[in-house]
């Protein structure tokens, strides 16, 4: 049997991170879970971090029967994600991604993938839909 208490929800605020909040969502509701909402500052960014505490604390379910909380962490960005996971007990990290492949992926780097390699728990990793393009362009996920 399948126990998830703890759900852990990275996010960018892009619409790859946007597309996985649904589908916590959708298991915290399911499993009767609390789910943790977390950002990650990268320093040397040209927005401060007061901006991007304001954008985390909006981040909440319209459900007020699932649990939420908020962290804000700083470095990069799968390091601190899986470093979390694994000292706070979650149960399953679901995080969005472009799904880039090939040497687009090798460039970029994927957060999501390396979270996927190195957590400490299981990790659903969530595409947009197919012919869903983003426009935005600021610190993505995966």
């Amino acid at each position: 049997m399948i126990h998830v208490k703890k759900i852990l929800y990275p996010t960018d605020f892009s619409s790859y991170s946007n597309q996985a909040y649904f589908h916590a969502l959708n298991l915290a509701e399911t499993y009767g879970a609390k789910l943790t909402v977390v950002y990650v500052h990268t320093p040397g960014g040209t927005v401060d971090k007061a901006h991007w505490r304001g954008q985390l604390e909006q981040v909440r379910p319209a459900n007020p029967k699932i649990p939420v909380s908020h962290v804000m962490l700083e470095g990069d960005p799968a390091t601190e994600i899986v470093r979390y996971a694994a000292d706070a007990g979650i149960d399953v990290i679901v995080i969005g991604t472009h799904g880039r492949t090939g040497l687009d992926r090798l460039v970029m780097g994927s957060v999501a993938e390396k979270v996927m390699r190195e957590a400490p728990c299981s990790v659903l990793v969530v595409k947009l839909p197919r012919g869903a393009g983003c426009a935005d362009q600021h610190h993505t996920v995966g």
